[in-house]
């Protein structure tokens, strides 16, 4: 039940931001009871009969064609990701989540380390942080004296309040980008009880988070541009790129940040690699081993 509520809550929110101007609808002056087109008119736009589109808002989408589902996507303008994820709403893939922590090839270690004047990570399905270099933890946040279970930048961006000073006025950017992430995820692998438990707590504890959740935005990371208001070297812009690893299952992407060669970030960045003293993933394995 609660897929088919989500496939109906993301069919009206994304038909709630269409004008009827902006598709060729005319509205003759009327006033609008509801926000965006009616279901007349998106069920026109899609050539679909009207008690068919109402019954996938309602949530029943037994046996709904690709075709049908790709009309309504061009009637409602989708891009790409909601695209991909109007289909697994209607059709939920069925793999097996992930249960047990990621595990970490030692060579991808080895890389981040290697990497001495950058940020660079690896983060799992959850947007858990698996392993980090020392600029990582110098850059966003000391993630060797976090809690385990709130390793990862959704707890970050959304419940420490330090972190979002150090995001500056970038926070509502990347938070956004978090939480269309997670929805993008959820679509992905819908019956991931790690994944819901993550939801369900940033729901509960964060207002902002749960007010854009109900927005129903998605998007996949690719790429972007980090902005940290750093309490040491002061302002830092850094382009990223997202890597992924189809050689491990257990893991969602490497992270690698680059500051513009010759600019006040770049040498921001060798500054904190020459006197930073936080530790990277490696060393904190190392010290409990010790």
């Amino acid at each position: 039940m609660a897929r088919n509520r989500e496939l109906g809550e993301f069919l009206r929110s994304r038909r709630a931001r269409l004008r009827p101007e902006d598709v060729g609808v005319p509205s003759y002056g009327t006033r609008r009871r509801v926000p965006g087109l009616r279901r007349e008119e998106l069920a026109q736009l899609a050539g679909v009969s009207v008690a068919y589109y109402i019954r996938l808002e309602q949530g029943t989408a037994d046996g709904v064609s690709t075709e049908v589902l790709d009309a309504i996507a061009r009637a409602l303008r989708l891009d790409g990701a909601e695209r991909a994820h109007l289909h697994r709403l209607a059709h939920p893939p069925r793999r097996a989540p992930v249960t047990g922590p990621p595990r970490l090839r030692a060579p991808l270690q080895h890389l981040l380390d290697s990497i001495t004047h950058a940020p660079a990570y690896v983060v799992g399905h959850h947007t858990d942080v698996v392993a980090w270099n020392r600029l990582t933890a110098a850059v966003f946040v000391d993630l060797a004296n976090l809690p385990a279970d709130e390793r990862t930048w959704s707890h970050q961006i959304h419940l420490n309040g330090d972190y979002r000073a150090r995001l500056g006025g970038n926070w509502p950017v990347v938070a956004r980008r978090n939480v269309a992430y997670l929805r993008y995820r959820s679509g992905q692998d819908p019956d991931d009880p790690r994944l819901r438990t993550l939801i369900d707590c940033l729901r509960e504890r964060s207002p902002e988070f749960r007010r854009m959740w109900s927005d129903h935005h998605v998007t996949d990371l690719t790429h972007g541009e980090a902005h940290i208001d750093h309490p040491q070297v002061g302002r830092l812009v850094l382009p990223f790129e997202t890597l992924h690893l189809p050689g491990d299952p257990d893991l969602s992407r490497l992270m690698l940040y680059a500051a513009e060669p010759g600019s006040p970030s770049e040498a921001a960045l060798r500054k904190l690699a020459e006197t930073s003293t936080h530790l990277s993933s490696a060393d904190l394995s190392s010290a409990d081993l010790a």
